[in-house]
């Protein structure tokens, strides 16, 4: 008889004493979490499964969410510098000293010069509410990082759709049938999109990827289109072309959905009646008409008094044989029948399996539809086709292709989320009004409607600290954080007091030219004080930024701060509702750090900014959770759409309700309200959705804002008329010619920037990045569990440039741009163009940083090809300083990069290898363990 025992293994442990519902912060995506904890800390974390945006799914950075909330880099307190900038010496302060010290650098540059305060954001999501506070503070150098990361494809997409990719729409994933992307990676909306691609594979769909690299969502593609980077405009022009030249163009919706019918006068701007509305000509009454007129049938061809309809415009030019296959195959390293194909594919899809659903609706011209058709062809494009200096016209060409098809706003297309879509005109123009001690005459950010709109002194020098909404950047929607740094050095177009960035890690992978960029704010003038005179830097954790700033204000962890995922920010919903969500302190921080958005309001009260302190000197509100239920943008429109009025049960609108954040709690941490069944489609043109869309505040006129898709985008014909010397408002005359290529109102292509300045023959190969879909930020090197999958990174090779160079397991190779060079490890990859190499993003690490042992693999294997960049063009011999960025927007253009690669003796440090930053939190343990303190 066997003496063995088996062990008594609990096979139901107690988890949690109580379980949070809270909104995860690991990327963009903005999932709901359950958050289960014992004894006071944070034990586990899971999807909610009642949640609109994830459904229960949790991806790896959500899942591991725990390790940001507890990991060593966090800041403990409030710090003020005591060595050089760069050293990362400090001593902890109280918050009341570092909040009088802030307040002593801020105060005076707001009673003298406003505009000598530079505040600039990260990848927060409180936008609404860090530009509400600028604004109060009157100073009009405000942004966010979309400069950095995605202006082109929102201002694009709100120019032509109303609009964009990104986080502001998605496919009908219940109904389209072939399902197009470009660019995309797998940091943003990706559980969202992950289950989306799980239910088209489910239904047969077919998924085609557009991409230089075969990674993520790519790889489950059934199709994959190696495409060379900066050339996407060209292959989509090519669909374009075969499309047009086939016929297959849905004419009905163009007619009905787009300004495809409006007439051009002879300067290119659209004829209009006397009340100001366009002008089709209608084949019915062989007259002109207002465009919005009941029975209107306008012809989308023809000479009428002169005037030919945008259409014909179009055809006329993408019908053009430079716009062939045959034309743009080599360039673009996609097959001539590759292309011919997938055009033959879009076409038999969308109209040889059209769908339609039974469901009345009524359009703006009063006319009642028996059913919604659609055409089941669907798109998606981030990143890949923006961060180049053609990527607003390449996003726009892709808006283009999916209006001819008849694609968007329809069943099987692709829908936005509410509030979107608007025109423009419900949006803001820019404001750059300074007046010493007062707030600014306006919102920082909006949409120019021509030259008229452009931030510009009266010599035509900048308003705005980065040059945005000026003839170098006209429609620069996001403004351009990456050139604040190098401006404010320059003293271009002024010099600056006070930097005042959050989260905003511009000393090392948000910033082009690394290396340089931090020589600037280190840099001193000949009075031998810093040319950037004070910055202050808020942030969770001791990140390379932390090490160049004079006073650090220590944020918490998501699961320790309210925020608030507004509808006046973003939405986070699918296209069937709308949705805001908050977060809320889970558990309470064991340091002394406040929640950023409480410290900024406290700062306010202690400046008497307007809105934040009432007559008599007193802050109005308590801390941030206060001001997201009592702050009013308008009366009855708050930061939170959900459980508004006394009651608690008004949406959209509402007095403020004292109850609202409790009500979110009880209710898993979100709001949802779905839009009635007669709204689902057709959003721009259909009057349920507007009528809809008005009651719950959308529009900021509170009524219906019915509106045309812009195939042709009137705004940027007037900037082409001003370059062409037309209108009282003229750009200078080194900009003329890259006006009037760039801001032609139908889409474009032309060659990257830095193409034109270098030797493509001396830089043969393509260089980016991406993220991987374990890490969107920097702070994921804290996470142990996705270190084991993502603790260095290399650069990938294709198969071509491997053995070429005669590359083997184990190499190190030097990458040389015309800007620099760095040594990094090399891995063979054949799912690659074989022009291109690239890596992972934000892995690299500086050593000193992140509580990281400076032997740590991120600060060793780990590297950027940020120092590969720069924020300037080479130059041209004509002493201007040309930004490195889109024409149109001012986007980053990292993505244009040209590099040569050669082979480099073996090491186990990639260079450039900087000396180590002093650590403010130390670093952390060589071994972790729940439950156990950090030691």
């Amino acid at each position: 008889m066997s003496s063995h025992k088996q062990p008594r293994i609990d096979l139901s442990p107690q988890v949690a004493d109580s379980i949070a519902q809270t909104t995860c912060y690991m990327c963009a995506c903005r999932c709901g979490i359950n958050v289960h904890i014992k004894d006071g800390k944070v034990k586990y974390i899971e999807g909610n499964r009642a949640h609109p945006v994830n459904r229960g799914v949790l991806c790896a950075k959500g899942s591991a969410g725990i390790m940001q909330h507890t990991s060593p880099a966090r800041l403990r307190a409030p710090l003020k510098r005591t060595g050089p900038r760069g050293s990362g010496e400090f001593e902890e302060i109280s918050w009341d000293e570092a909040l009088e010290l802030a307040t002593s650098w801020l105060a005076p540059v707001r009673e003298s010069a406003p505009e000598k305060l530079a505040f600039f954001t990260g990848r927060d999501q409180s936008q609404s509410f860090t530009g509400w506070w600028a604004q109060q503070f009157g100073t009009p150098n405000y942004a966010a990082h979309g400069g950095f990361c995605s202006v082109n494809m929102a201002a694009a997409g709100i120019y032509t759709l109303g609009g964009a990719f990104w986080e502001f729409g998605a496919p009908d994933w219940e109904h389209t049938k072939l399902f197009m992307i470009f660019g995309v990676a797998e940091d943003h909306d990706s559980n969202p999109i992950k289950m989306g691609l799980g239910r088209l594979k489910e239904r047969g769909a077919k998924v085609i990827g557009v991409n230089p690299v075969r990674t993520g969502y790519n790889a489950v593609a059934d199709e994959w289109v190696s495409i060379t980077p900066g050339t996407d405009g060209l292959f989509i022009l090519a669909l374009v072309h075969e499309l047009l030249k086939a016929g297959k163009i849905d004419l009905d919706y163009l007619c009905r959905m787009t300004n495809a019918p409006v007439l051009l006068d002879a300067d290119g701007l659209f004829a209009r009646d006397e009340n100001g509305k366009e002008l089709v000509w209608d084949r019915v009454s062989e007259s002109l008409k207002p465009f919005d007129a009941p029975g209107v049938k306008p012809a989308l061809h023809g000479n009428y008094h002169g005037m030919s309809p945008v259409f014909q415009k179009l055809a006329e030019r993408y019908l053009d044989p430079s716009h062939a296959p045959e034309a743009v195959s080599a360039r673009c390293g996609v097959p001539v029948e590759t292309i011919r194909r997938i055009a033959a594919e879009l076409a038999h899809v969308a109209f040889d399996q059209a769908i339609e659903i039974d469901q009345p609706w009524t359009d703006f011209r009063g006319e009642r539809h028996a059913t919604m058709k659609g055409r089941p062809v669907s798109f998606h494009a981030m990143r890949g086709i923006s961060a180049h200096s053609n990527g607003f016209q390449t996003a726009r060409a892709l808006h283009m292709l999916q209006l001819l098809l008849g694609s968007v706003e329809v069943p099987g297309g692709f829908r936005f989320k509410p509030p979107y879509p608007k025109p423009v005109s419900a949006h803001p123009r820019p404001h750059a009004g300074v007046t010493p001690g007062k707030p600014l005459d306006g919102p920082h950010l909006g949409y120019p409607r021509g030259p008229e709109d452009l931030l510009l002194h009266a010599d035509g020098s900048a308003r705005r600290i980065d040059k945005a909404f000026t003839w170098e950047a006209p429609l620069s929607a996001h403004g351009m954080m990456h050139m604040v740094i190098s401006n404010a050095h320059a003293g271009d177009p002024y010099p600056i007091d006070v930097l005042f960035l959050y989260m905003a890690n511009m000393a090392w992978n948000s910033s082009m030219n690394t290396a340089q960029v931090m020589q600037m704010l280190t840099d001193k003038g000949e009075d031998g004080e810093y040319r950037i005179p004070k910055i202050i830097y808020a942030d969770a954790y001791s990140s390379e930024m932390v090490a160049y700033a004079d006073l650090i204000l220590p944020d918490t962890t998501y699961l320790e701060r309210h925020d608030c995922i507004s509808l006046l920010d973003r939405p986070i919903c699918e296209p069937e509702a709308a949705a805001d969500a908050i977060r809320w302190p889970v558990v309470e921080p064991d340091r002394e750090v406040r929640g950023f958005q409480t410290a900024l309001l406290q700062l306010g009260a202690k400046l008497g900014l307007p809105g934040m302190v009432d007559d008599a000197g007193s802050a109005i509100y308590r801390d941030y959770a206060d001001y997201m239920v009592n702050h009013q943008r308008r009366p009855g429109i708050g930061p939170l759409a959900g459980f508004r009025g006394p009651d608690g049960k008004s949406r959209g609108r509402g007095a403020p309700n004292p109850d609202q954040i409790e009500a979110y709690k009880r209710n898993g941490g979100f709001w949802i309200e779905h839009i009635p069944e007669e709204a689902l489609y057709y959003k721009p043109v259909n009057m349920a959705y507007q009528t809809w869309a008005a009651e719950m505040g959308f529009y900021p006129s509170d009524a219906p804002e019915p509106y045309l898709f812009q195939l042709y985008v009137e705004p940027m014909r007037k900037f082409q008329l001003a370059a062409e010397g037309k209108g009282e408002r003229q750009p200078p005359e080194h900009l003329r010619d890259r006006l009037r290529e760039a801001m032609d109102p139908l889409p474009v292509w032309y060659l990257p920037f830095e193409e034109t300045r270098i030797d493509v023959a001396d830089y043969p190969l393509h260089a980016i990045t991406q993220r991987p879909a374990a890490m969107y930020h920097s702070w994921g090197s804290q996470n142990a569990w996705l270190r084991q999958i993502h603790g260095a990174n290399p650069l990938y090779v294709s198969g071509d440039v491997w053995e070429k160079h005669g590359f083997e397991e184990g190499d190190w190779a030097y990458l040389t741009s015309h800007h620099g060079r760095i040594r990094v490890p090399v891995v063979r990859m054949d799912a690659l163009n074989p022009s291109t190499v690239w890596t992972w993003n934000a892995i690299g690490k500086r050593k000193g940083a992140w509580a990281l042992e400076p032997d740590a693999p991120e600060a060793t294997r780990g590297f950027l090809l940020n120092h590969l960049i720069h924020e300037l063009l080479p130059p041209k011999g004509d002493g201007l300083r040309w930004s490195n960025s889109d024409p149109v927007t001012g986007q980053a253009a990292w993505y244009d990069l040209r590099v040569r690669i050669e082979k480099a003796p073996r090491t186990e440090q990639s260079e450039p290898a900087l000396p180590a930053q002093a650590s403010p939190v130390g670093t952390g343990p060589g071994q972790i363990a729940y439950g156990k303190e950090w030691t």
